[in-house]
């Protein structure tokens, strides 16, 4: 469905998105993680044809984004600061999408702003950051795009709302089939939200993968031994880290458990678990590979 191949965009001398290529079938949700300054939000704006990249090529199904009002009527991206027009009510902003969005449905915004309890002839501007953000999600799913970009999209809701917008997401993605791109920092959340995820560094990827496969390919092994080993049980390993206690070593692991096992059960070990990881836990070790660990500051 969203096809980016080699993006590549630069602002003067710096390169915000290096050669970045992703994949997202129809109708699933896809995660874009990484550091700070990875390029996430740049990146996001190219596939919405908000930006024209130096280099590659984004898609939605066949047709290119930039420039295309085809393909931008069935797209919506929501900043990680929602806009609003200057002194304007959800009443007027919905008049707005509702005359650049040919699938706009009035019943459907009408039972989007009772459900949250927001008044339709209030003014955005006098309204709280969480009260914009479901502002926001109100219009755009009331739009009934193919395709919905997230930037931040969760920050400043209350845990009941955010559900209650997942919920609505996922409904839309079941029943319509449409297509999510969602970047955000609270990896917890985006591990019960997400099918597939990519992960950025420095503007470029350093993988994408279905959560669950990725979720298998990488996990933590508890080990002790009465007899320490030699280095070739290390070595023997694809490790992301490890820490040694006396005799026991706690290793992040990237392979399939079977292998794991049988590579561990050859040492005779004396103590053995294989353990899963959340994703934020993954995410730390995969970007700790790269360069970018958790670093104690000393003064």
């Amino acid at each position: 469905m969203i096809t980016a191949e080699n993006i590549s965009k630069r602002f003067g001398r710096y390169e915000a998105v290096k050669d970045v290529s992703i994949h997202v079938k129809k109708g699933s949700i896809y995660g874009l993680l990484g550091s700070n300054g990875a390029g996430k939000t740049t990146f996001l704006k190219i596939i919405t044809g908000i930006m024209r990249p130096d280099k590659g090529a984004a898609k939605i199904g066949e047709a290119a984004v930039y420039e295309q009002p085809e393909v931008k009527e069935r797209t919506i991206f929501i900043p990680d600061q929602p806009y609003f027009f200057q002194q304007s009510t959800l009443m007027q902003m919905a008049a707005f999408y509702k005359a650049v969005y040919t699938r706009w449905n009035d019943r459907r915004f009408v039972q989007l702003y009772e459900h949250f309890a927001l008044d339709p002839h209030a003014k955005l501007s006098r309204m709280s950051k969480g009260m914009q953000r479901q502002a926001a999600f109100i219009l755009t799913l009331s739009a009934m795009p193919d395709v919905l970009v997230l930037d931040e999209p969760f920050d400043g809701l209350d845990p009941v709302v955010r559900q209650q917008v997942k919920n609505l997401l996922i409904q839309d993605v079941s029943e319509r089939e449409m297509t999510v791109i969602v970047s955000s920092h609270n990896l917890r959340e985006m591990e019960d939200f997400c099918d597939s995820v990519g992960i950025m560094h420095k503007g470029g990827l350093l993988f994408e993968r279905e959560l669950e496969e990725l979720k298998t390919d990488i996990c933590k092994v508890q080990v002790a031994f009465r007899q320490v080993p030699d280095q070739s049980f290390l070595d023997g390993l694809n490790l992301l880290h490890y820490e040694k206690r006396g005799r026991v070593f706690i290793c992040i692991v990237r392979g399939q458990e079977e292998d794991i096992e049988r590579h561990v059960q050859s040492f005779e070990p004396a103590i053995f678990d294989i353990l899963p990881l959340t994703l934020e836990e993954i995410f730390t070790y995969e970007m700790g590979s790269v360069g970018y660990e958790i670093r104690n500051l000393i003064v």
